[in-house]
């Protein structure tokens, strides 16, 4: 298939190239390197596969570069572009999260409408359920987002379906809960406890570590992803990990890894939901989505990456 991966740069993005190019797949990528976090790591995350056979790789914003050359030909549009964080999209940036993540994806839909007609997979988000009154949850849920971040990705859930049902442009949107691995954001939890770990320093834990996420491995979600393109299916699904695990448990884990490690608790921020948890029947009956990665074998990889790059500095 001929790809278009937006946010090819970023941590999932990165990951989702690689496993497009060993699946045989022609990709193109698109990146706007943002500021959110450092141009350098980004450019770390792609730069094994420049140069590779079946990769296209071009710097552009989606709301201002031209759309419909870039489409030709495209017979899949994984979104994945936009700018993260639920903590940030408060106050005045809030402006940037709906450029970044509202009018980009609607730009980007129109020119698919005027196009091919290419599927869309869309990253969305757990956060899209805020406080959920059940777990694990399942998409028939509510969404009731508990952050401007939150509000965003549902807002561009609602897009997709919007140009599905009006014009035809066949969209899967992915509620991606929690995703880890090696390249992880640097200022998502996982990234900042394992590197406290390696080299020494506290970590910080927002709340009392009995807060519970359903961590999902980015292998498995990219995985899905092109499951999900490859399928018929269309509409709203969760990816999950499958177990729901508190922070403490984490810190645990890595502690047990790294060796000791000192946590110094914050008090909980604003817009952090209590739990999540996936239900993902949907998934899994749509297009075989089984998680494959547990939580320790995760981590360690988790690990040995950071233990890497400390050793290179």
């Amino acid at each position: 298939m001929i790809a278009l991966v937006t946010g090819a740069a970023g941590f999932i993005g990165s990951h989702l190239c690689e496993h497009l190019l060993a699946a045989g797949d022609e990709v193109r990528g698109v990146d706007a390197f943002t500021d959110y976090y450092a141009r350098g790591q980004k450019e770390e995350h792609i730069s094994g596969l420049l140069g590779r056979p079946g990769l296209a790789f071009v710097e552009g914003d989606l709301n201002t570069m031209p759309l419909l050359p870039v489409l030709d030909g495209v017979q899949v549009v994984y979104h994945l572009a936009g700018q993260p964080g639920v903590r940030p999209s408060w106050g005045s940036d809030f402006e940037l999260y709906v450029h970044r993540n509202v009018l980009a994806t609607q730009r980007l839909l129109e020119a698919c409408r005027l196009g091919p007609h290419p599927k869309v997979v869309y990253a969305s988000s757990s956060s899209v359920y805020g406080d959920a009154a059940s777990h694990p949850t399942p998409e028939s849920a509510t969404p009731r987002p508990i952050s401007p971040y939150g509000v965003t990705k549902l807002a561009g859930e609602h897009l997709c379906e919007v140009y599905r049902l009006t014009f035809g442009v066949p969209t899967a949107s992915l509620r991606l809960f929690t995703v880890y691995g090696p390249r992880q954001r640097p200022d998502m939890a996982f990234s900042r406890l394992i590197a406290c770990a390696v080299e020494g320093r506290a970590f910080e834990l927002y709340g009392d570590g009995e807060q519970t996420r359903d961590f999902t491995f980015v292998g498995d979600v990219v995985a899905a992803m092109r499951n999900a393109a490859m399928s018929e299916w269309v509409g709203v699904a969760n990816i999950g990990g499958g177990v729901r695990v508190s922070m403490n448990e984490v810190v645990s884990v890595v502690g047990s890894m790294c060796g000791h490690l000192d946590v110094v608790r914050l008090p909980s921020a604003d817009g952090d939901v209590r739990h999540t948890g996936a239900d993902t029947r949907v998934a899994a009956a749509a297009f075989g989505y089984r998680p494959a990665t547990t939580l320790a074998k995760g981590l360690r990889a988790m690990v040995d990456a950071m233990s890497r790059n400390v050793e290179l500095t």
